[in-house]
């Protein structure tokens, strides 16, 4: 067997203009925002919705991702330290969480459902076709050399050098990125056979089933972000990722007892 193991020593950072630093990780959270505004304009194309409904559809998901990541990660991760320093609560560094994230969009998303007076779940199953376009996030971790996974002697692994690793490792980060743009590719290609039209709770119960089971199983080859997950039997992303399982299902249940829409009239007239 050709051995393909990758020396993995990216600089994070582009470049750096004074105290003005460009890094790989914005990058990608810059082009998951500007690939998820086209693929959503296009999306609801058919829809007579006001021109600047995608603009601040994302803009609500973007304030949401970021303050729930940002959150979520002191909290799951690492309450007990936050308890003893609360002043340190919203100093920078620390990470992110993708959990923590979800929750913020879906609270931001209800806000913005309120504002403009249109069905939360209507909100929600549109989004959710687009949001597997977050595959770019998962490449800014690997340009981090973060969130990999356990030694492996398959000829794909990666040597982390900036981490001090001497032996290749699962490259998790990509195997997200590959998984969630193939959600991407399915919940688009579902939509549209349903005409633009899915009943209620279709994607959305499609996307939390697709996305944290597979988020479930990939834990178990994830080094563990901190050290209290050693000692437990499912990791805290696996913990995380139970009840958007269960709610995906029972909303694929209720999916399957709504009335099927009528399709919307083919045209690119677009109020």
């Amino acid at each position: 067997m050709i051995n393909l193991v990758i020396h993995w020593d990216i600089d994070p950072v582009v470049f750096s203009i004074g105290i003005f630093t460009v890094r790989w990780y914005t990058i990608c959270w810059g082009c998951t925002f500007f690939a998820g505004y086209h693929a959503l304009n296009e999306l609801l194309k058919y829809d007579k919705l006001p021109d600047n409904f995608t603009s601040w559809t994302l803009l609500y998901m973007m304030l949401g991702t970021a303050i729930g990541a940002y959150l979520g990660h002191r909290i799951f991760y690492e309450p007990l330290y936050y308890l003893q320093n609360p002043m340190k609560f919203f100093a920078s560094g620390s990470g992110l969480s993708s959990h923590g994230g979800g929750l913020g969009m879906l609270a931001a998303l209800y806000i913005f459902s309120r504002q403009i007076k249109k069905p939360y779940i209507w909100i929600l199953d549109r989004v959710s076709v687009v949001v597997g376009l977050g595959f770019f996030i998962r490449i800014g971790n690997l340009m981090n050399s973060e969130i990999y996974g356990h030694a492996t002697t398959l000829p794909w692994g990666f040597i982390f050098e900036r981490r001090g690793e001497v032996l290749p490792k699962h490259p998790t980060q990509i195997y997200e990125a590959l998984y969630y743009l193939l959600t991407y590719i399915v919940l688009r290609y579902v939509y549209r056979k349903c005409d633009n039209r899915p009943r209620p709770f279709l994607m959305l119960g499609l996307f939390w089933v697709m996305v944290f089971v597979f988020r479930f199983c990939i834990e178990f080859i994830k080094n563990p972000q901190k050290n209290f997950e050693t000692d437990m039997l499912f990791n805290m992303g696996q913990l995380l990722s139970i009840p958007f399982i269960i709610a995906g299902i029972i909303s694929l249940i209720i999916s399957r007892r709504q009335k099927k829409n009528e399709p919307l009239p083919q045209t690119n007239n677009v109020e």
